[in-house]
C-alpha cells in the first residue's frame, strides 16, 4: 500500500503533469514541423535541384530498379534511403532551431521581469511595544 501511496505523489507532482503537457505538446509541435519540412520546404528544394523528391533518393541494394518510389523498393529488398534521412535531419535541425528560439525567448522574458520592490509595512505589535519599552528605559536612566 506504501508503494502505491509513493506512486500518487510521484503521479500529482507539479514536474510530472508538466513533462506529460510538454511530451504531448512536443509530438503534436513534431507533426507540424514534419509538415512544413516536407509540404513546403523540400518541395522547393526539389524544383531548385531539378524537380526531384529528396524523399525519394535512395540506392537500391537488393538489385530493384533505380526508377521505383521508394516505398515500392522497400517491399522487393533493402534500399539505402538517403533522401528519407535528408528530410528527417531536416526536420530534427529545423525543430531543433525553433525550440532553442523559444527557450531564449522565455529565457530573456524571465531575466526581464522588473525586481518586486516590497512594501513597506508598519512594524509588528512586540515590536513597537519592545521600542516603547527600550524609550521608556531610556528616559528613566535620564
Amino acid at each position: 500500500m506504501a508503494l502505491m501511496q509513493e506512486f500518487k505523489a510521484f503521479a500529482i507532482k507539479g514536474n510530472v503533469v508538466d513533462l506529460a503537457v510538454a511530451v504531448i505538446i512536443g509530438a503534436a509541435f513534431a507533426k507540424i514541423v514534419d509538415s512544413l519540412v516536407q509540404d513546403l520546404i523540400m518541395p522547393v528544394f526539389g524544383k531548385v535541384f531539378g524537380g526531384l523528391d529528396f524523399s525519394n533518393y535512395y540506392i537500391p541494394l537488393n538489385h530493384q530498379a533505380a526508377n521505383l518510389p521508394l516505398a515500392e523498393a522497400k517491399k522487393a529488398g533493402a534500399v539505402f534511403a538517403y533522401g528519407n534521412f535528408l528530410t528527417i535531419s531536416l526536420n530534427f535541425l529545423i525543430l531543433a532551431f525553433i525550440i532553442f528560439q523559444m527557450v531564449r525567448i522565455i529565457s530573456r522574458l524571465k531575466h526581464a521581469e522588473p525586481a518586486v520592490v516590497p512594501v513597506a509595512t508598519a512594524p509588528a505589535a512586540e515590536i513597537v511595544l519592545l521600542t516603547e519599552i527600550r524609550d521608556a528605559l531610556k528616559q528613566r536612566a535620564q
